[in-house]
């Protein structure tokens, strides 16, 4: 009870990770966290795109709950007066501090970060933030552009230095006075990369060799994708570089090369990701607080690259919407660390030796949702309690219910619970699921297709994930009222994890699945 927590969020991150079984990636700091953690193989987000998901996990409620799905409003304001997990814990006494892409900045949350409601001082943004779809990538012909792929000189960029090398040096920051004021803190510390632009210092790319990169897996449209399920990748064709090869909308293949050179600089960018982790761990261990503090890592939502011929999130794909979530809890997760011990010394990706195997694994189907309940389980709050089926009035509930119960290694063997069997949540003999869903304006690609405004959406895709398959439906949605028509399906898919891992072959209208 009464430890502090330090909840780590990626943008854009999907789990390309050692501690993942990614044969390819170079992430140290990340492998030796998760060796310590208990890992989810299998979480996912509740919207695959950054405004909604980050609202639905801070507030512990679905998308329909928040009433966000594009980026234009302030749930406060526009659904419910809802607590947020840092207000939460702010109100039980811990000084709850925000740093670098947490919320997503801007009307979702009212332009402060949700301060002063979720922090205890004013969040923390990079100052070179500002310059982040500027020209500052040097093209083959020396001139400045504003590309996707974009490895840099670091002394050359503005200030000398990146958003995400800021953010670090603040958290550290912040860490050296939570020592020296010996307060209880929730630290939450957001990075950028490998958000797009993939922008990252260059000598990154000399850990992924051009011919060591692969396309994905299953980089055609499939066959039997219904068109509303298609992302067009908007954003991706509106940079330098991308703009210059004139792919043809929405279905046109990027060319094979500058797949792999895409591919590159994801990976390029999650080990810059990972030595920014590293640094911060290694503080922690530096002030002595690796032994009272929890540390969660996780992403808003994944991104595709090249999977299905689709790019970036906006879709209910796995690729879209898995993210990596573990959890490090001393005591609980690994042995108890006596004091002066260090448990997450820096690694550099450079000089990388593998071989870390996470603590514990859990395959359970897990929401980003649950975040919420699982963290005030574990610092010894109070739950909040399961929401009512309509919660707009009720300030604090939540429609997640915590994890902590498959913490255990022995999860497999989650006593059914005999009493308090009165709602769904409480009831844990049932299968585990997630919920994901995305708006579309229209049936076939267009070019808001990716992120409609909420007055423009026509269709909910609204999808569900077992461990054995993921199946969406594709509903007439009314954004006058909120509603989803369920008997109007303008589509489905069902997709078989078993035999069918990558989703490429949607099986909803074959009979014998009926």
């Amino acid at each position: 009870d009464g430890m502090n927590v330090l909840f780590i969020v990626v943008d854009d991150l999907r789990p390309v990770l050692g501690c993942y079984g990614d044969k390819l990636v170079k992430s140290p700091n990340i492998d030796q966290l998760a060796s310590q953690s208990i890992v989810f193989s299998n979480a996912y987000a509740q919207q695959a795109v950054c405004a909604p998901s980050r609202v639905s996990f801070l507030t512990g409620r679905r998308p329909d709950t928040t009433r966000l799905y594009d980026f234009y409003s302030y749930w406060r304001v526009h659904a419910g007066n809802y607590s947020t997990l840092p207000q939460y814990f702010k109100e039980n006494g811990y000084v709850t501090l925000s740093v670098g892409k947490v919320f997503h900045p801007g009307v979702s949350s009212n332009y402060s970060d949700d301060y002063p409601y979720s922090w205890s001082i004013p969040p923390f943004h990079p100052s070179t933030e500002k310059y982040e779809n500027d020209k500052t990538c040097r093209g083959k012909d020396g001139k400045l552009y504003a590309n996707l792929v974009c490895p840099v000189d670091v002394a050359e960029m503005p200030s000398g230095t990146l958003p995400d090398i800021q953010s670090t040096e603040e958290a550290i920051r912040l860490l050296n006075v939570m020592k020296t004021n010996k307060q209880k803190f929730f630290l939450a510390v957001g990075y950028h990369k490998p958000h797009i632009p993939l922008r990252y210092p260059q000598e990154f790319l000399k850990l992924y060799p051009l011919e060591n990169i692969t396309l994905a897996p299953d980089p055609w449209v499939p066959e039997k994708l219904p068109s509303v399920a298609y992302n067009p990748w908007t954003d991706i064709r509106q940079r330098d570089d991308v703009e210059a090869l004139n792919v043809s909308f929405p279905y046109g293949p990027l060319p094979d090369d500058f797949q792999r050179q895409i591919r590159q600089s994801y990976y390029a960018a999650v080990s810059y990701l990972d030595m920014q982790v590293g640094l911060l761990l290694n503080a922690l261990d530096d002030v002595g607080l690796s032994n009272s503090t929890i540390v969660v890592f996780t992403a808003d939502h994944g991104w595709s690259l090249g999977e299905h011929g689709e790019w970036a999130k906006y879709s209910n794909f796995d690729v879209a919407t898995r993210v990596p979530l573990m959890f490090y809890v001393p005591g609980m997760t690994t042995s108890s660390v006596s004091q002066g011990e260090r448990v997450f010394p820096y690694l550099d990706p450079f000089s990388h030796i593998l071989g870390l195997v996470p603590q514990g694994r859990s395959k359970k189907v897990v929401e980003l949702v649950s975040l919420f309940s699982t963290l005030a389980e574990l610092a010894g709050l109070q739950v909040p309690p399961v929401c009512p089926e309509t919660s707009f009035h009720v300030a604090l509930c939540t429609e997640g219910a915590s994890i902590v119960r498959y913490f255990n290694a022995s999860e497999e063997k989650v006593e059914e619970e005999k009493d308090g069997c009165d709602d769904t949540y409480r009831c844990f003999s049932e299968e585990p699921i997630a919920f994901s869903q995305y708006p579309r304006p229209a049936d076939t690609p267009q070019w808001n297709s990716d992120k409609p405004k909420l007055k423009d959406i026509r269709i909910m895709g609204y999808s569900m994930r077992t461990v054995d398959y993921r199946y969406t439906v594709w509903v007439r949605f009314n954004p006058n009222n909120f509603s989803a028509d369920f008997e109007d399906v303008h589509a489905g898919e069902l997709y078989m994890v078993e035999t069918d891992p990558n989703q490429d072959y949607n099986i909803y209208n074959n009979t014998s699945h009926g």
